[in-house]
Parts: structure tokens; sequence; C-alpha cells
């Protein structure tokens, strides 16, 4: 066995014979399980790895022993001594069915990838939970004093009615929207309809519609470019929405957004900038801004629209990057690929 490769396994690695010697175990293994994992140790001797009661693998599962036809050991959680979890299977080798068992090899994979993934869906049930409840809640309300009340309630009773009910709607409809890109981005299967558009446009329909729900807050757009970008439209205006509308929610003063043009590695782009007037977010906290479910302060949301826009901006190619506007404030700068200038006239308007 080449001891070089086996040493560049990425899990713990470990293969006794039919006496239960250590024949060989990977540096991963030995990182995990100390000392005692060395060839020539006895395989009870190495797996220094016990159970929630403090048992043993090789007590618990019994490698060398049981049915014949037995070829393995699921995969199964096991404290290491210094009580971190480590993911644990095991293939039992017979030459033929029944007869006795020749090696036992094991590998060993570090929990906390687990552990990040369970936590991962806890948050997405939490989250769709209580984002779902409060739409929901009000789609049942209204729909069931539409129902009870038609007589009695006068027309702009019922147009208030139905207006908040198909606000909701589409609350819920963009939350579902979100869910679906977010695992369409963890898995690689983001669908993208990427052609040149005009960025100017697309922002400027953005700040209009974000604008007209926050009159509170003013507003300034300005263009010092004229090149087209190559992007999916709406992934596009799903990226600077969730721009605006972080900077609204989290941010004061007012919301700044511009276009120009850079040059980045030979390669032309639009910069696209976003900024506010407020605390602005700490150095120690813009890697995590844009992971999945972060949230800060009492300002609702899902905690997933800086992460889709970093994500989606990624998936085009362009590169997202979180800073410090000048004068206080956090600032966001896209950059995203142009079109090539004679693609220019085809441009999405």
């Amino acid at each position: 066995m080449n001891a070089d490769l086996f040493d560049s396994l990425p899990d713990g690695a470990l293969v006794a014979d039919c006496d239960g010697l250590v024949l060989a175990v990977n540096a991963a293994a030995r990182q995990m399980l100390g000392d005692e994992a060395r060839p020539g140790a006895r395989l009870d001797d190495a797996l220094t790895l016990v159970d929630n009661h403090g048992v043993d693998w090789c007590s618990v599962n019994l490698p060398y022993d049981g049915l014949g036809t037995r070829n393995g050991v699921p995969e199964q959680t096991w404290l290491l001594p210094d009580g971190r979890e480590v993911l644990v299977t095991a293939r039992i080798v017979r030459p033929t069915p029944s007869s006795p068992v020749e090696q036992v090899a094991l590998s060993l994979r570090s929990g906390r990838g687990r552990a990040r993934l369970d936590r991962e869906r806890s948050d997405l049930v939490a989250t769709v939970a209580h984002e779902l409840r409060s739409p929901l809640t009000g789609v049942k309300g209204f729909v069931q004093v539409l129902l009870n009340r038609w007589d009695v309630l006068n027309d702009d009773q019922k147009k208030l009615m139905l207006a908040t009910t198909l606000a909701d709607a589409e609350r819920l409809s963009r939350l579902i929207a979100e869910l679906l890109d977010v695992a369409r981005l963890d898995t690689g299967r983001l669908g993208l309809a990427v052609r040149p558009v005009d960025p100017d446009v697309l922002v400027r329909r953005v700040v209009d519609s974000v604008s007209a729900s926050a009159a509170s807050r003013e507003f300034t757009v300005s263009t010092e470019s004229s090149a087209q970008v190559l992007a999916d439209p709406d992934k596009f205006t799903q990226v600077v929405t969730n721009l605006v509308e972080n900077a609204v929610r989290h941010g004061d003063g007012t919301v700044r957004v511009s276009l120009s043009d850079v040059v980045a590695a030979d390669q032309p782009m639009v910069r696209l900038v976003v900024s506010d007037e407020g605390d602005g977010i700490d150095e120690d906290l813009r890697r995590r801004v844009i992971t999945k479910f972060w949230t800060t302060g009492t300002a609702s949301g899902t905690g997933l629209g800086m992460y889709l826009a970093h994500g989606l901006t990624r998936a085009h190619g362009g590169d997202f990057m979180i800073g410090e506007r000048d004068g206080g404030g956090a600032e966001i700068v896209v950059r995203w690929p142009a079109a090539p200038a004679t693609s220019a006239a085809g441009a999405e308007q």
C-alpha cells in the first residue's frame, strides 16, 4: 500500500487483518485516534471510540463475529476521547460468503459537517415556519371575514382586504422563490437565462418599487456607465432588490445606488454600489452576513437576502464585496461582467 496516497485521504482510514491487528492507518485517523492507532496494535486498542454510554466500537459491533454473510457496518456516530463526534463506517472483507473475516476496513469522518447540515436544516424549518405563519394568518383571517361578512362590507373595505391578501400572497411567493434559489445554488443546479441587459433600467425599476413602500427614506441613483451586463434579468433584479431592501431595513439616511465602468483582471465589468448612512457592518461580521439565515438587530427578514445576492453574483462570474461608505454606513460593491459592445444593441430593456 502506498503510504503517501493513503495519508492524502481527507477522511481517516484504518485497516485490520484477520487476527484483529492493525495493518495500516492513515494520517487523518492517527490525528483523530491518537498514538494507540498504529500498525501492529490491536483493533480494539487502536479504536479509541465510545458511544454515549462509554462502550467501545468493537464491543458494540463485533466485526469478527456475527452472521457469516455480514459485509459491513453502516455509518454510526461515535465519540473521540476529546468528545468530538466522528462518523464511522466499516467494511468487513471475506473471500467468499460465510468464510472467516479476512480484513476489517474503517472510515472515520469528522461529524462537524453533519452537525452543520443538521443546524442548517433546523434553521430552514424554523425560518420557513416563522415566515409563512404571518402572511398565512393574514390571508386566512381576511378570507374568513370576507366569507362571513360579505354582505355588510362596503366596496372600499373589500378592496382593502383583497389588496392585503394579495400582498401577503406575493410575500409567500417570494419566500418560496428564495428557498428554491438557495437549494439550486447549494446543489449547483441554478438555471440562468443570460443575455445582455441594461442595468440602469433594471436598477431604476427596483428603486422606484422599493421607494414606494419606504416613503420616509430618500433614494438617489447615479449612472456613469453606458455598458450592458451579461445577466439573467430576473436574477440581476433580485440581487439589486435584496441589496436595496437590505439598506432600507438595516441602514439609515439616504440610500445611494450607483453604476460605473471598471476593469478587473482584464475583464470589462459594471460596478454597482449600494450604500446607506447607518452604522455600517463591522469588519468581523462581513463574512457572516453572506451566510444563510444570518440576521441581526430587530429588523425582520429571512436571513437569505445577502446570501442570495452574493451567490447569484458569483454564479454570473461577478464578485461581491462588503465595505464602509466614506462618512459612515455600509457599502456593498458588486462587479458584474459587462456584455461585449457588439451585444449592446440587443440588450434587455
